[in-house]
């Protein structure tokens, strides 16, 4: 009886320590990144912490960066199938697929990065036509990047004027900021971001353009003394976790999930807004050049640019989506203005 009675009690010591090892690592999240490691995804480095936190170590994001999941036109699939759980998207990457959400990366629209995330994340809960792209890709969106104001960076000053960026190569994405360039008679050039010191540095392209925070973290500036801006504010990547992933979650670590994503959106804004200026010390003690496009030079370079809004609201009507993107552009234009 004795060791009947010791033996069931050994086998529910066991039973226990098995159960709460078991709830100590009950779901590892691996999450896709196609940036390298730095202070500027610090951000999402704390969400992914403050997640753990809360769960007592029932969840661990485990963020794999420079695309060793998975590469930066790649992500989308890979979360979306269930091959990898989160990843960070961006939009003008898949031009053919997120229809609505590469619109966040539009010139021209926005008047700053804090703006650009008040109308991502009214889209995404207000809008049927995003939330549908969601659904349909298998994603479930966390939060959005704000990204500060892009810049150009090449070898001469020729950048502080239009006329100086004419026959120049420029770096581009997607299929909307390319417009932006030729308006001008510039060449735009496809170049992935780990790409650009080497392809400015060789002459590849005259310029590259990106945000001021990456041409510090990236050390563009020693490749191209000089950099002009600033030229676009928008929408940086996505953060999205799969929905087969989602589901699989139990209701309170979603809650937890959800709220953290909020606070991180926050957080990125506030990060984004005191970012500039530690971005332009940084290249200027390093040896770079920062030069201020005027008000003046910008608002010529709009005027010579297509409505951009207007022609990706003219591309979806060839797919079917006009009468969807057509009031998402009204009420975009209506929340801007105000």
């Amino acid at each position: 009886m004795i060791k009947t009675l010791l033996g069931f009690g050994l086998a529910a010591v066991a039973a226990a320590f098995a159960s709460s090892t078991a709830s100590a690592q009950e779901f590892r999240l691996n999450f896709g990144h196609y940036l390298s490691n730095s202070p500027f995804v610090k951000v999402e480095q704390d969400f992914a912490k403050r997640v753990e936190e809360r769960t007592d170590g029932r969840v661990k994001i485990n963020i794999v960066y420079s695309g060793g999941l998975g590469k930066d036109s790649e992500l989308l699939g890979l979360v979306g199938r269930g091959a990898i759980d989160m990843a960070a998207i961006v939009p003008g990457y898949y031009g053919d697929q997120l229809v609505y959400s590469k619109a966040l990366q539009t010139p021209f629209v926005f008047s700053s990065p804090a703006q650009a995330i008040e109308i991502a994340n009214y889209s995404f809960s207000e809008l049927q036509p995003f939330k549908d792209e969601m659904e349909r890709l298998g994603v479930h969106r966390l939060f959005h990047q704000p990204v500060d104001p892009y810049y150009l960076t090449g070898k001469t000053d020729a950048c502080k004027s239009l006329d100086g960026l004419q026959g120049k190569k420029i770096r581009t994405f997607g299929s909307l900021i390319p417009h932006m360039m030729s308006a001008v008679g510039a060449t735009p050039v496809t170049v992935p971001a780990g790409d650009l010191y080497e392809a400015v540095d060789r002459g590849t392209i005259d310029y590259s353009f990106v945000n001021l925070g990456n041409v510090n973290v990236y050390r563009l500036y020693e490749a191209g003394k000089f950099t002009c801006g600033p030229a676009m504010n928008i929408a940086g990547h996505l953060v999205v976790i799969g929905d087969r992933t989602w589901q699989r979650l139990p209701d309170d670590i979603k809650t937890i999930i959800t709220e953290e994503s909020v606070q991180a959106q926050k957080d990125y804004v506030a990060f984004v807004e005191s970012s500039v200026a530690t971005s332009s010390e940084a290249i200027k003690a390093g040896g770079g050049e920062i030069i201020a496009i005027s008000p003046e030079m910008l608002a010529e370079w709009k005027e010579k640019t297509p409505d951009l809004l207007q022609m990706w609201v003219d591309e979806l009507k060839g797919r079917g989506e006009g009468e969807g993107a057509a009031a998402v552009a009204q009420a975009w234009r209506e929340r801007v203005d105000q």
